[in-house]
């Protein structure tokens, strides 16, 4: 049976910088622990994420356990998307609004510098399309507490992303990425591939809007 989330409608609006929100409590907690094969990730590196929508967008929000040096950019650039920037420290969500077609999916991703990216994308047969120019208006917000790294994002309802009903249902996948080398990619639901690889649309979750 398919994992789900569900997600609860705050009816005023809320923001990636709103961290401690109360309304997060209502959210459920969704635990991201294991790697991408499926075996078990250090303690040190779990991430625990919390999905909420209003009328205005959807709000996810991580609270990363931080036992290590941060690897993020000297320089981060907040004002324009950062290329290649799963290379460092992230955390990700990988939306796809029409449940029919889950190889047609949107990738977000938010730094603990606050840096972030989208990128529409399409997997065929023969291989993966990504439109690094696509524009979704997303918006990135991240703090570091004792041990602790807290990345939010706000990804607006628009032409590409319409606004969901109640009882609406998506697929999703949510990531950490920390550290580095092979073992620092974490998945909610593990794609189980021989190596590192998030884009398996057949691993989803379901989103369900409640």
């Amino acid at each position: 049976m398919r994992a789900t989330i569900e997600a609860p409608y705050y009816q005023a609006k809320l923001t990636a910088t709103a961290f401690d929100h109360p309304e997060w409590a209502r959210a459920q907690p969704i635990q991201i622990t294991r790697k991408w094969s499926g075996d078990s990730a250090p303690a040190s590196r779990h991430a625990e994420a919390r999905i909420v929508w209003t009328d205005e967008s959807l709000i996810v929000r991580f609270v990363c356990r931080q036992e290590e040096s941060v690897t993020v950019s000297s320089n981060p650039q907040l004002g324009t998307k950062t290329p290649r920037l799963w290379d460092r420290d992230v955390c990700e969500i990988f939306l796809a609004p029409d449940a029919k077609t889950p190889e047609r999916y949107f990738e977000f991703e938010a730094s603990p510098a606050g840096e972030w990216l989208d990128i529409a994308i399409t997997l065929t047969p023969g291989g993966r399309e990504s439109n690094f120019e696509f524009q979704s208006g997303m918006s990135a917000a991240a703090k570091a507490i004792a041990n602790q790294t807290i990345v939010s994002m706000t990804i607006p309802w628009s032409t590409c992303i319409l606004k969901p009903q109640s009882g609406d249902r998506w697929r999703l996948n949510l990531f950490r990425c920390v550290g580095l080398g092979d073992e620092r990619y974490l998945a909610w639901q593990p794609t189980y591939t021989v190596e590192p690889n998030f884009h398996v649309p057949e691993a989803f979750g379901e989103l369900r809007f409640s």
